[in-house]
């Protein structure tokens, strides 16, 4: 159980600025692999497959360290209980930091390897920030407002992803490339120190600023795998597993695929632009998902709000990207369906996830069948649709777990190891069968997150029913 001395109507508003800060630079260099894959696979001459190393390392980085999280928390207790959440969040911004520091040595050698350790070092880095930061922004206020600013500081670390493949691919293919144009490991040496100058920057940022100190009580150290008796926690697991590989495959393959003659054809300067609209869709999503899915808001209201978000942050998009209006018009379209989704979901996140889940199966399939702008419109749609799968699928798989919460929560993040693994098996068959068909993977992918939905649907609100009969 965790007390905070003397926090009755404290204010937290330049604790949360701080740390929402730091979430928009997490999602800013985590969504710069999706720039380095193409890049990469053009300076070293790679297959698919091989690029997609770039995601299994940053990736496996997550399971890696996430499991030794877990061995530690179930043998000596949860050490960020015993350190601190603001050294927790410190350790991980200097660990990142290294990792792009390790940028240089890799760049200056041009050796790929040398990529992806430091790629592997930033993922450790970025895996003690999931576990520490996420958990801090939860107790910067009451925990009935928790969800919202949850919401809140995930839609600005995708603020942060939609801005990386204008601003980062400027930088890489663009401001550092060679003279003539051709590629060179260079190119990727003076962004990544500027990247680890600004988490320093942060990092001296946050120990300055004054954090609440949360007194924390020795908590029982919950011994064995108790969790996995819990069927909806293992389903989640598998969900979040294919979630995470689903939308960065997706992600990593977005400039591969507009390259293809028979879709666009587009260079990769070009496709950066169409990339950001696949994550800034992620950001509409996650502001739409705060207001719909807050039980306390009248429908009325939530209809109001949603339309007033939306466009604002459609906006934002626009005045990033290099594109007309004529060509992200098409936006609009998913932007009405996405809220015609929401409603459909009723605030239910379970019926929600699986409803969105629906919708990205038929988008895939679409990219796969058709040729042209279709195909295009299609795969980019997908990203506004994954918006809040990552929070309804977390919540839902640690509901109701007890004692065991803390034990699930570190399995669920563990499962993170989808973005290391999915996109590797979607480099093998675009290898072997082409770039469109591949999509195949990320199918099967949202077919097991709309079961899990379901599933949860009908498990859940029977447990709940239960419950209430009871009088628990």
């Amino acid at each position: 159980m965790i007390n905070e001395v003397k926090t009755k109507d404290r204010n937290y508003t330049v604790p949360l600025i701080t740390i929402t800060l730091l979430f928009f630079m997490w999602g800013f260099i985590t969504c710069m692999n999706d720039i380095l894959i193409p890049y990469l696979k053009q300076l070293f001459k790679l297959t698919f497959f091989e690029s997609m190393l770039v995601q299994f390392c940053f990736f496996g980085a997550y399971f890696i360290g996430s499991l030794i999280y877990f061995m530690i928390s179930i043998t000596k207790g949860d050490p960020i209980n015993k350190l601190g959440y603001k050294k927790g969040i410190l350790f991980g911004i200097f660990l990142a930091a290294l990792g792009c520091i390790l940028f240089y040595p890799a760049a200056t050698f041009s050796y790929y390897p040398l990529f992806l350790g430091a790629l592997f070092i930033l993922g450790l880095g970025f895996t003690v920030l999931q576990i520490t930061a996420n958990a801090y922004v939860s107790l910067l206020g009451s925990e009935e407002s928790a969800s919202s600013r949850l919401n809140m500081t995930q839609a600005f670390n995708a603020f942060g992803t939609t801005i990386a493949p204008v601003l980062g691919g400027h930088l890489i293919f663009e401001f550092f490339s060679a003279p003539d144009g051709s590629f060179s490991a260079v190119a990727t040496r003076i962004p990544y120190l500027i990247f680890a100058a600004i988490l320093l920057l942060v990092g001296l940022l946050i120990s300055r600023v004054k954090l609440p100190s949360f007194q924390t009580e020795e908590e029982e150290i919950v011994k064995g795998w108790g969790a996995l008796g819990f069927s909806h926690l293992k389903f989640g697991v598998f969900a979040m597993f294919c979630y995470v590989g689903g939308e960065v495959a997706v992600g990593s393959f977005i400039i591969s695929f507009l390259e293809q003659p028979q879709i666009m054809g587009f260079n990769e300067i070009i496709s950066k632009n169409y990339l950001s609209l696949y994550w800034g869709g992620a950001m509409i999503g996650r502001f739409l998902g705060a207001i719909s899915l807050n039980q306390s808001i009248s429908q009325g209201k939530k209809a109001v709000y949603m339309l007033g978000a939306a466009a604002a942050v459609f906006l934002v998009i626009f005045s990033i990207v290099n594109l007309t209006f004529a060509q992200i018009s098409f936006f609009i379209v998913f932007i009405v369906l996405n809220f015609v989704a929401f409603f459909i979901g009723k605030a239910a996140p379970a019926r929600t996830l699986s409803i969105f889940a629906a919708i990205n199966v038929i988008l895939l399939i679409s990219a796969m069948v058709n040729h042209g702008e279709l195909a295009m419109y299609s795969i980019l749609g997908i990203g506004i649709f994954n918006s809040i799968m990552f929070s309804n699928i977390y919540t839902l798989a640690i509901s109701g777990l007890g004692k065991y919460t803390s034990q699930g929560s570190s399995l669920v993040v563990m499962a993170i190891l989808g973005g290391a693994i999915v996109p590797i098996f979607q480099g093998y068959l675009a290898d072997q069968f082409g770039v469109q068909h591949s999509f195949i993977i990320p199918v099967f992918c949202y077919l097991v997150i709309l079961i899990f939905g379901a599933y949860c649907t009908k498990y859940l609100g029977h447990v709940e029913s239960t419950e209430a009969k009871s009088g628990h």
